[in-house]
């Protein structure tokens, strides 16, 4: 019995041992393969703007206060603005946290540059990132100064993470050499999976995310998938260049047929919809701030009061502040600048319309334009008509050349003679009234 009690705790021994090895083997394996710890996959999709600055600055954030092991930012944009993209660009290369950027199909212009201050880069077998030229908004290319500003940006970028400055630099001039990589002069670099991953600027090749996180060492990891808000999602439509002029036009259209119409009707309510939503995306997005309401709100007071103050200065006092909080608003001087402008000759064009088919005989106008004439139909007369003189006949009391004094019936009264010259205490007839002027004739 001694002896089965210590074979028995002998085996009991050695199963708590193989208990303990297999669990003490398990926790490197799983730290290799990213147990218990956290990837947050975050998109920078469409264009790149202020509204998705808005957005990475608000989820990298809350990846940072929930405790992030690594982020992922999963890229499929065509490009967008250069001063986001720089903002963005800052953002990434603030962060604590191992990041990578996932190419899922295009990391184009702005795209790539973001793309660059990532830890890591991984492409799908079809993505391609480069092109980064600087294109205006009408689709030329940018002046020389913004050009090679923005290829020393695209460098910096490749640097800050010890990648070849030449194939960035590459993808924004295009007078950089590169037939290999299908890039010879006279042609931005663009680069595909292999290219990218021959030249050192991607780390591999992936399907999908299982096989990026295991080439990561993060099978094992929890994913939490970071999302655009509703919120997000239509102040980043609201704030696109485009249509940013659209709804000033709106704003200022709805606002002329206003006064133009009897009553506050749709044509008002679409126009300050209109103007509501300019702000609200601004403000979402992060461009507009409380000041800029409160100098609306203050333009708009100061317009209504016009109707009611005469001079004209409150009024323009008022417009300014709505046109200078529209500007406190906008990301761009100049673009705002041409989308005010447009929302001008808009407004302009509907006055105009209206006027020549209305009047300002309806709307606003009605209440404070003066109307009332002091025609005779109406009962208003400058004098008192002496029709009844006509054919009275009297004495002219002084010389008449033409116009002098006459009596009637011991009336003195002012005439003027039909001609010529009428002696005194010649006798005279009443011929025409008209007015005050009485016409008399020599009898």
């Amino acid at each position: 019995m001694p002896g089965k009690r210590k074979r028995m705790t002998v085996y009991i021994i050695l199963l708590l041992s193989l208990i303990s090895a297999i669990f003490n083997t398990a926790d490197p394996i799983q730290a290799k393969n990213g147990g218990g710890k956290s990837v947050y996959f975050i998109p920078i999709e469409k264009e790149v703007e202020r509204g998705l600055q808005a957005f990475l600055a608000r989820t990298t954030q809350e990846a940072i206060e929930e405790g992030a092991d690594h982020i992922v930012f999963e890229i499929d944009t065509p490009g967008g603005r250069v001063d986001s993209a720089g903002q963005i660009g800052g953002i990434i290369q603030d962060l604590d946290i191992p990041t990578t950027s996932f190419i899922v199909n295009q990391a184009l212009s702005a795209g790539s540059y973001i793309a660059l201050f990532s830890d890591t880069i991984y492409m799908k077998p079809h993505a391609t990132m480069g092109a980064s030229g600087v294109i205006n908004q009408d689709g030329t290319a940018a002046d020389k100064k913004a050009q090679s500003a923005w290829l020393e940006a695209m460098r910096s970028a490749a640097e800050s993470q010890g990648r070849d400055p030449l194939y960035a630099a590459a993808m924004a001039d295009m007078e950089i050499d590169l037939p290999e990589y299908g890039a010879p002069e006279g042609k931005f670099l663009t680069l595909g999976p292999s290219d990218a991953v021959e030249v050192g600027y991607s780390k591999g090749i992936v399907d999908d995310r299982v096989e990026l996180l295991h080439e990561l060492g993060l099978s094992n990891a929890t994913v939490v998938e970071k999302e655009t808000t509703f919120a997000e999602e239509l102040a980043r439509f609201l704030t696109n260049p485009v249509v940013i002029p659209i709804l000033l036009s709106l704003a200022s259209l709805g606002l002329i047929v206003e006064l133009y119409s009897p009553g506050f009707g749709i044509p008002g309510i679409m126009g300050l919809v209109s103007l509501l939503l300019f702000f609200y995306g601004h403000i979402v997005a992060g461009l507009a701030g409380m000041e800029a309401v409160i100098l609306l709100i203050i333009g708009i007071v100061l317009i209504i009061a016009e109707f009611f103050v005469p001079g004209g200065i409150v009024g323009l006092l008022g417009v300014g502040a709505v046109i200078g909080s529209l500007f406190m608003s906008g990301y761009d001087l100049g673009h705002m600048s041409m989308s005010i402008g447009i929302a001008f000759i808009v407004a302009l064009a509907a006055a105009v319309i209206l006027f020549k088919r209305i009047g300002m005989d309806k709307g606003v106008f009605r209440h404070i334009i003066l109307k009332d004439q002091t025609t005779t139909e109406l009962g208003y007369v400058s004098s008192v008509n002496r029709l009844e003189l006509i054919g009275l006949e009297g004495i002219a009391a002084t010389p008449l050349r033409p116009s002098g004094t006459a009596v009637f019936d011991d009336e003195r009264l002012d005439v003027v003679s039909e001609g010529g010259f009428i002696e005194a205490n010649k006798n005279i007839k009443v011929v025409k009234v008209e007015g005050v002027r009485i016409v008399v004739r020599e009898i």
